[in-house]
Order: C-alpha cells, then sequence, then structure tokens
C-alpha cells in the first residue's frame, strides 16, 4: 500500500489561545512544530463566528508553512472571497452550524449541489484543489464527483464513538465507500474523531489517501508534547502501511 499522509489540524491549539485573547500559543507556530514531527499537510477551519482560527492565522499559515495548508470552509460567499484571497493548496468545504462544538457530520452534497457547484468551480478555476467532507455513502460520493470535486473526505466520527460490532458494522461501510470512491476516480481522505486506539483500522484502508486529525493530538500534547504526539501518531500509520 502506499504510505498514508497526515494532515493535522491546529484548530485547538487557536482554541486554547482565544479562551484568554491575546497572542498565545500561536497556531503557526503548532504547524511548523507539526511539519518538523512529520506532518504531510496543516489543515485550518476557519469558521463563520471566528470561534478558533482567525483570518491572520490564515495569512501566517500561508506565509510561513513549506507543507500543503488545506482550508476547512463553509460554502459562503465569504469563505470562498477569502479562499481565493489566501490561495491555498486545498479547501474542504464543511456543513456549519453556529451551535454545534465541533463538526457533527458530512455536508449534503445531494442537497446542495446547486449553491455548491460555483463555489466549487471557483476555487478549482482558481488552482485549488476542493474536497467534499462527506458521509461514507455512494450517493454522496457521487454527488461529490458531479460537482467536481476531485477529493472525498469521509466523516468517522460515528466510527470513532461506536464500540464492538456496531463499530466493525461502520467500519466495513467506510471501507466500501472509500473503495467506491477510488474506483470512480477520487481521492479519498477520512478524518474526525481518530486517535492512537482507533485510526489502525482507518489507516488499513488501502483505498484512503490521507488522514486529518486534530483534536486528540492537541489534547494529548499537553501530556507528551505535539511533537510526540504526531510523531506517535505517524507511526501507527506507517505501521499498517508496511
Amino acid at each position: 500500500m502506499s504510505k498514508l499522509r497526515l494532515g493535522v489540524n491546529i484548530d485547538h491549539v487557536a482554541t486554547v489561545r482565544n479562551a484568554r485573547g491575546g497572542d498565545n500559543p500561536d497556531p503557526a507556530r503548532a504547524a511548523i512544530l507539526a511539519e518538523q514531527a512529520g506532518a504531510d499537510g496543516i489543515t485550518a477551519h476557519l469558521r463563520e463566528d471566528r470561534r478558533h482560527i482567525r483570518d491572520e492565522d490564515i495569512v501566517a499559515l500561508k506565509r510561513d508553512l513549506k507543507i500543503p495548508l488545506n482550508l476547512e470552509m463553509a460554502a459562503t460567499e465569504e469563505m470562498l472571497a477569502i479562499a481565493l484571497k489566501a490561495k491555498p493548496h486545498a479547501c474542504c468545504i464543511v456543513p456549519e452550524k453556529r451551535e454545534e462544538r465541533t463538526t457533527e457530520g458530512g455536508i449534503d452534497v445531494i442537497g446542495q449541489h446547486n449553491r455548491l457547484k460555483p463555489i466549487v468551480s471557483a476555487l478549482a478555476d482558481a488552482g485549488i484543489r476542493v474536497s467534499m467532507f462527506i458521509e461514507p455513502d455512494r450517493k454522496q460520493i457521487d454527488a461529490s464527483r458531479a460537482l467536481g470535486a476531485p477529493v472525498v473526505e469521509l466523516h468517522t466520527g460515528a466510527y470513532a464513538n461506536a464500540t464492538g460490532e456496531a463499530r466493525a458494522k461502520i467500519l466495513k461501510h467506510i471501507h466500501n465507500a472509500a473503495e467506491f470512491g477510488a474506483d470512480i476516480g477520487l481521492e479519498v481522505h477520512a478524518g474526525h474523531g481518530l486517535t492512537f486506539d482507533n485510526v489502525k483500522d482507518i489507516a488499513a484502508i488501502p483505498h484512503v489517501r490521507e488522514l486529518n486529525i486534530g483534536h486528540f493530538l492537541i489534547g494529548e500534547a499537553i501530556f507528551i508534547g505535539l511533537d510526540q504526539s504526531i510523531r506517535r501518531m505517524r507511526a501507527l500509520m506507517d505501521e499498517v502501511r508496511q
């Protein structure tokens, strides 16, 4: 199997910073440390309410990083304008609700096709790789391809929250969805809720090319440091691909 890429989401470094105000801890510094620890890319979600990542963080990340920046964004005109100005390597379009604590599921590509199409087209025309954050569902995968998005990121939250037979059933569903996405020519990523304890089964899916992991890595960094947190995750991912 090919090497699995690791995208590190640094949103919650900004969450800690914003809890007190000021400039520390700095998400851009965390991103550089992640790069040095073996991350293949950095993910940052610029939310409408700016609850963690702020506009100036995107500027700093784009300026300082040598590895790709993946901007997670809602499908709005405001976020489209920011993305077209910042020109990140990639944009992952996610659903967004003000009242949610974190992204609660995949975006409904089927139901929002007409609203999403011009945004996806504008990003693609600017040379920005577009991915759709979706549930592991064949119809949503097909709809993502119809939009012209070359990448889908499968939401693994239900898998991460399940146990026993329920988790095994969801894992099989994710595996089948990843295989289907790859078969129709899409690049398949996965993420949400992944930890040291549950990442191996997702990493072992041969059709998945990239995992995006954030909250757990930042939380674990409190105990073992960001460098060691990322290096251990990288090692677990590599172990199942060898």
